[in-house]
């Protein structure tokens, strides 16, 4: 039981580090937050609400993925080397396509909202 609780620990310390540490996610956040205030004024419906959450919750999911992957490579290789650089590369680009897979989602979501209102 208690290796099950320290996973949760260790889970919320990498979170406390990222938003510490990472722009980026903090960027994603913000938005995430700005989302979650517009749903709420709008009422989005259930199944609105749970493509938000999941692209959401990918977006960041991904961008700690990303972060830990480069953090590795570094560890590994600190200086410059071009595979790594594919690496990182590779894996920042599963976050933009991510990240603008969610404000296409957003746009299908709230612009028929915001036009309806105003």
């Amino acid at each position: 039981m208690k290796a099950f609780l320290n996973s949760f620990r260790f889970a919320f310390s990498g979170i406390r580090t990222l938003l510490r540490t990472e722009r980026n996610f903090g960027i994603h956040i913000s938005a995430l937050v700005l989302v979650i205030i517009a749903g709420l004024f709008f009422r989005l419906e259930t199944a609105e609400w749970i493509a938000i959450i999941a692209i959401s919750a990918l977006v960041l999911a991904l961008e700690a993925i990303n972060t830990a992957l480069e953090k590795l490579c570094d560890l590994v290789q600190p200086d410059h080397h071009p595979v790594i650089k594919q690496v990182k590369d590779m894996a920042a680009a599963g976050v933009l396509i991510t990240a603008i897979a969610a404000l296409v989602i957003g746009l299908m979501i709230f612009v028929p909202k915001i036009c309806m209102h105003f």
